[in-house]
């Protein structure tokens, strides 16, 4: 049995410049791992606790007792890893040591553990029934508005959902329409300073259907000259400005069946292929309607909805709320907690979508879970080091699987 030897913990800086934890696992075997958590703008209120009152130096001073708790653990047993992460944390959030110290230090240990198997963490991660070969489509962050953008759009994500087979040409066709983006709008506004949101889409004075009309189009576009799928999608994050009973848009109010109605229309009119987040993330009802409605030719996606939550997803089984769910290990805290997640949604049907965070890091690790889980899409922006590092390394990963 190779066991755990030791832990460092660090901080580092993520993708908006906040700061982050980052963990390293060494085995007994010479075998390590790193991992960085991702840290979220936009989140729900089900999420665990990121960091502990005090922040991240309060989650580094606990290196010691958290050591303490896995070092002689066997390195490829991450439940109990993680078990001992919850049980050294003590709270049901991770209020003490924090969801993104959890994180960080369970993914270390998932990477330390396909070390030292010599084989890739997609491979130790890998959920019964999973082909080899089956890859994730590509939901990529095209356009930007709400919480990750100033002077944009109401609808905060914008996505080119492309589902080709290949990763390569996935991959390529969503960067095409993400340029593709860029040139109609220095066309539309050949004056104006156009700028990139959080993570990495375009940022544009658009209202909410203008920008889908310039993502519908860019998808055809980019469709027809490369003879490639690609269709739009929408992250909607529409807890984000829902208040007192109504989804207050900047040009219109809708209440619960007005906002039913609008995004209904926006399916059948746009043939949106992805909807996440269209309702408030107490509304399992509302969610359950627009899956009845449109669930059989779109992905109906609960990010806030769930937060990764094993036994919110079993409500939302109970509505029927969507036909997939948003998995973010952060949310929750572990890789443990994440894969009873995923084991449940997949035993009922359920597709998954693993995603990055808007404040995320330079590193690969979640294209590797995105191919484990069997997940229907892998989310993630398409410009700048911490997007593209998930790219390449989805690639990577495909590569070795036909080699």
């Amino acid at each position: 049995m190779t066991a755990l030897r030791s832990l460092a913990l660090r901080l580092v800086y993520d993708s908006r410049g906040a700061e982050t934890v980052e963990a390293t696992i060494a085995a007994e075997d010479g075998a390590s791992g790193t991992a960085g958590a991702p840290s979220g703008a936009s989140t729900g209120t089900h999420e665990v606790q990121a960091f502990p009152s005090g922040g991240v130096a309060a989650a580094l001073a606990l290196r010691g007792r958290i050591e303490k708790a896995i070092a002689g653990l066997a390195i490829k047993d991450q439940a109990s890893v993680d078990a001992a992460l919850h049980r050294v944390d003590g709270t049901a959030n991770f209020s003490t040591i924090g969801g993104n110290t959890a994180t960080a230090v369970s993914i270390a240990v998932a990477l330390a553990h396909a070390a030292s198997e010599g084989r890739s963490l997609a491979e130790t991660v890998r959920r019964p029934g999973v082909a080899r070969g089956s890859f994730p489509a590509i939901v990529g962050n095209c356009l930007n508005g709400g919480r990750h953008a100033i002077g944009g759009p109401d609808i905060q994500e914008f996505h080119a959902y492309a589902p080709e087979a290949n990763p390569d040409d996935a991959v390529r066709a969503a960067l095409a329409v993400h340029r593709t983006i860029g040139e109609a709008l220095h066309a539309r506004y050949p004056k104006s300073a156009l700028g990139r949101g959080d993570e990495g889409g375009w940022v544009a004075p658009l209202g909410n259907v203008e920008a889908l009309e310039v993502l519908t189009e860019s998808c055809r576009s980019v469709s027809k000259s490369l003879g490639l799928t690609v269709r739009p999608g929408l992250d909607l994050a529409a807890s984000e400005f829902y208040r007192d009973g109504r989804y207050r848009y900047k040009d219109q109010t809708l209440d619960a069946a007005g906002q039913l109605g609008f995004v209904t229309h926006l399916v059948d009119a746009y043939g949106l292929a992805y909807i996440e987040d269209p309702f408030d993330e107490e509304d399992f009802a509302s969610f359950g309607k627009l899956t009845a409605a449109v669930g059989s030719r779109a992905l109906v996606v609960g990010d806030d909805l769930y937060a990764t939550d094993r036994r919110r997803l079993e409500r939302g089984l109970e509505h029927r709320s969507s036909n997939a769910i948003l998995i973010k290990v952060n949310q929750v805290g572990t890789l443990t907690d994440a894969l009873a997640t995923v084991d449940l949604a997949r035993s009922r049907g359920i597709q998954t979508v693993t995603s990055h965070r808007s404040g995320d890091l330079p590193e690969g690790w979640l294209a590797h879970l995105a191919v484990g889980f069997g997940s229907v899409g892998l989310k993630c922006g398409l410009l700048g080091g911490e997007r593209v590092a998930k790219l390449n390394e989805l690639r990577r990963v495909a590569a070795a699987t036909r080699s």
